[in-house]
């Protein structure tokens, strides 16, 4: 591995920056902990989901700072940058990130709001009379 890998992952409005380096094992999410800052675990796993499919056995450091969106959609965008830091380390497992769809980036975002409508699709309450 090299000194530190870097990459972005997104989801939504969530923007997620990776840190990958040598070190004891720690995860730490703006500054907090891992298991704070994803209380579910369901999260945590899918976060860690790229460290199990390649049986990651090197102990590593990842610096993890995001922003944006929902706890859910970070989750998503964090997964993202782990695993495109993973493949910038070794190019072979892009294929194996592949077909498990972790370096598909999700590009859905919300729609905006139209003059004239409620939302973005919904119109006005229409009263006949």
């Amino acid at each position: 591995m090299q000194q530190e890998t870097y990459a972005t992952g997104r989801r939504k409005t969530s923007v997620a920056s990776v840190r990958i380096r040598h070190g004891k094992g720690d995860v730490k999410v703006n500054g907090r902990s891992f298991e704070n800052y994803f209380p579910l675990e369901l999260q945590r796993n899918m976060i860690m989901a790229p460290f199990k499919k390649i049986g990651y056995k090197v102990p590593v450091d990842i610096l993890v700072r995001v922003s944006g969106g929902g706890v859910e959609a970070q989750a998503e965008a964090v997964r993202l940058g782990i695993s495109r830091a993973l493949v910038r380390e070794n190019e072979e497992w892009k294929h194996s990130f592949k077909e498990e769809g972790f370096l598909t980036r999700d590009s859905r975002k919300k729609e905006r709001k139209k003059y004239g409508r409620a939302g973005a699709r919904k119109r006005f309450q229409f009263s006949k009379r």
